[in-house]
């Protein structure tokens, strides 16, 4: 599909506009934008047409996806643009979405009633301008704890799409699929949206809800009922311990026998399982999130940035503020936010 800023769009055509982030992940973009291409071809018109907008850019221009590929980009949107849907596409680390120019675009586009929307990390940047205050919304698993911790009054819910009235939110990948068959559904019909899904040889279609990753058993490789309550459990508790006798009743045995379940199938204590998931959670919000070291060991359940530090350095072979550098150092986070303290 031809993406072009939408000028006059004929009778019947629906703009949907896209706001690249820069190092926005390609492969989500594709999934969204290419169903409105293969829409028209099934409708033998042109029934859509996608738009691509890019923050910084003063006339036509590109944004680099996450391989380096420049995809053209005009300026971001003014209000009375005819848009039907304006979907902010954002990838990499929340660091690098400092964009009040997006912000503000946003809530113009909202005044003007057009449905707003993220694919990955896009929701980010709608909680950012304050648009999801009241909304069900979703985004890539891999950016949910950080934005709870940036913005603890919203919580996301862990679907593959979200459609709650004027805010349509998807995890990336390649849930824009399933989005994209919902929406197109909405105005076109199922019977019209199974032809494009088909195109792609879509033949699974995801409900909404359906999670973003494999299921616990397929990530831990058990599948005692028991075992699993339990790891679901500590999964679901990354700022604070669960008690020995707590987890046990869940899993419907004894302290002991719950000792041995953890052993025998995942050669840990539930306590040292309990702690490598929790600086798992830690070393996403490094990476991630311009939370202190110290703000970062609270959200871990860790009682200072000393006891942090002396954990991460047990698990990792460093310290928290060396896994800060090779973020920084790596581009996934910008210099000014990478705030330590002591203890790193």
């Amino acid at each position: 599909m031809k993406v072009m800023e939408p000028l006059s769009p004929a009778p019947g055509v629906q703009t949907i506009g896209f706001v690249l982030i820069p190092g926005f992940a390609l492969m989500s973009y594709a999934a969204a934008c290419e169903p409105l291409r293969a829409a028209n071809i099934a409708a033998g018109r042109e029934i859509y047409r996608a738009a691509a907008f890019g923050p910084g850019v003063s006339g036509p221009g590109t944004i680099a996806a996450s391989n380096g590929a420049l995809i053209p980009a005009a300026p971001l949107p003014a209000r009375g643009a005819g848009l039907s849907a304006l979907l902010v596409c954002a990838g990499g680390s929340p660091a690098d979405w400092g964009f009040p120019t997006v912000h503000a675009c946003l809530r113009a586009q909202a005044r003007d009633g057009v449905r707003l929307g993220g694919i990955s990390g896009g929701a980010w940047l709608l909680a950012a301008a304050g648009l999801l205050r009241d909304r069900a919304f979703t985004l890539h698993w891999e950016h949910a704890a950080a934005l709870v911790e940036a913005f603890p009054d919203l919580s996301p819910t862990q679907a593959r799409y979200v459609i709650d009235r004027d805010r349509i939110t998807c995890g990336g990948g390649v849930a824009p699929l399933d989005l994209m068959h919902a929406l197109i559904g909405e105005r076109m019909g199922p019977a019209f949206a199974r032809r494009v899904s088909d195109w792609f040889l879509h033949a699974e279609v995801s409900a909404p809800a359906a999670p973003q990753r494999g299921g616990l058993a397929e990530r831990w490789g058990v599948n005692h009922p028991g075992l699993l309550a339990a790891l679901e459990k500590l999964e679901a508790t990354p700022d604070g311990p669960v008690p020995r006798a707590a987890l046990a009743r869940l899993a419907g045995v004894g302290p002991r026998q719950l000792d041995r379940l953890f052993r025998d199938h995942l050669g840990a204590t539930p306590g040292e399982t309990h702690r490598r998931l929790r600086l798992a959670h830690a070393r996403r919000l490094l990476a991630q999130s311009p939370l202190s070291i110290a703000e970062i060991a609270q959200a871990a359940g860790f009682a200072s940035a000393s006891h942090f530090a002396r954990a991460h350095r047990a698990e990792y072979g460093s310290a928290p503020r060396d896994a800060r550098a090779a973020a920084l150092a790596s581009g996934e986070i910008s210099g000014s936010e990478g705030k330590t303290t002591s203890g790193g």
